[in-house]
């Protein structure tokens, strides 16, 4: 079955929401417009229930199917934006400077309003869709935000779905796998302490630019030495602040980067190495390393059942040409995580088409997708409760 006419015939409406909140995009859990902005919405389709303030400032409708069945099956979207300045030059591009969707949550908010009004419509199921609209995925953990502010328990929730944009995948085309589907991310924090010398007379001091730089250079082995080669991990190394003066060999320096994997098992290796490998190096070179590691999101792990059924409903929906069901896992981080943790469910990716990249001040999500993602979030629900 394809994408549903009714969802086609309202592109153009679509199109509109998702161009107003990509205008007046909001960060983290500081999301009054846009949080307003959905409820009033789920208010009008004539939900049964919206709350508001769930994890802070995420919203959640509720929309009742025929009979009396209580199974509950929820749907989640993002809303927050990114602090990027926008590029895209577009008559809709963010009037808030500083701010950016550069991540697609305008358009995956926008799916999952349009999958509401026309489940509150029809209502052609049995139990209760429950719409997430979650703040604070960019860095925040409104997933894990909602989840200890009781979401599951709440609204009896018994699977969870979430789908992101991604740019690459042609419009009108799905991409899942089951298991870990994206990473882990966890900070390091590493301070070397050495002692500070004039730079003529390097023998006087410990050199802290120079052990720094010998354990960006060692942390690099880690994956490549101690990491099986047919798992995944990353370790990187991506800020180095040291020293103010030329002719001055700094006092302290600090490294700052990002760990990645797939596996409870190579994240605890990658924490352990690290914190070995940093602190080994300081020792030969005669300074102190404090390595400081604070938890990131988990990993993303689909669940089994969950995805061979979202693999099903995408298939009625596109066709299974056009659904990639064991698609390669991105070392991007994903705060959905904590959701999958909680309730089974499964994360999939739809077609952004050839745009530029997440996070990039160029991207914009496409409109073209809108209808295709709407389908899906009905198509689930439907086939998930059916009558």
């Amino acid at each position: 079955m394809p994408v549903i006419n009714r969802i086609a015939d309202a592109a153009d409406e679509l199109t509109a929401w998702r161009r107003h909140l990509h205008e007046t995009p909001e960060l983290m859990y500081d999301l009054p417009q846009t949080a307003a902005f959905v409820a009033e919405r789920l208010r009008a389709f004539g939900c049964d229930e919206v709350v508001t303030g769930i994890g802070r400032s995420g919203v959640v409708g509720v929309i009742k199917g025929q009979g009396d069945a209580t199974r509950a099956v929820a749907l989640r979207a993002d809303m927050d934006a990114l602090p990027i300045h926008e590029s895209t030059g577009a008559a809709y591009a963010s009037r808030n400077p500083g701010k950016m969707h550069a991540c697609g949550h305008d358009g995956h908010t926008t799916m999952l309003l349009g999958a509401a009004r026309h489940l509150a419509e029809t209502r052609r199921f049995a139990g209760s869709a429950i719409l997430v609209f979650q703040p604070a995925e960019e860095g925040g953990a409104g997933g894990r935000a909602m989840v200890e502010d009781g979401l599951m328990d709440r609204f009896a929730i018994e699977e969870v779905y979430g789908m992101h944009n991604l740019p690459g995948l042609p419009v009108g085309r799905f991409a899942l796998r089951e298991g870990a589907i994206m990473a882990s991310a966890d900070h390091v924090e590493i301070i070397v302490a050495g002692r500070g010398a004039h730079a003529a007379r390097p023998d006087q001091g410990i050199d802290a630019v120079l052990t720094g730089a010998s354990i960006v250079t060692a942390l690099q082995q880690v994956v490549a030495r101690n990491v099986d080669p047919l798992a995944s991990g990353v370790v990187s190394i991506s800020m180095f602040h040291a020293g103010d003066a030329d002719n001055v060999l700094p006092q302290t320096a600090r490294l700052v980067g990002t760990m990645r994997s797939l596996s409870p098992a190579v994240r605890q290796q990658l924490r352990a190495r690290v914190r070995q490998v940093a602190e080994g190096v300081g020792a030969a070179f005669g300074a102190s390393v404090t390595v400081d590691i604070a938890e990131g999101y988990p990993a993303t792990l689909n669940h089994a059942d969950q995805t061979a059924f979202a693999r099903a409903v995408a298939e009625e929906v596109v066709g299974a040409a056009q659904v990639d069901w064991d698609a390669p896992p991105l070392m991007a981080a994903e705060d959905f995580a904590y959701m999958l943790e909680a309730r089974p469910g499964a994360y999939l990716f739809i077609g952004n088409g050839d745009s530029a990249g997440l996070h990039h001040p160029a991207y914009d999500f496409s409109d073209a997708a809108l209808p295709v993602g709407a389908s899906f979030w009905v198509r689930l629900i439907e086939r998930a409760l059916p009558l």
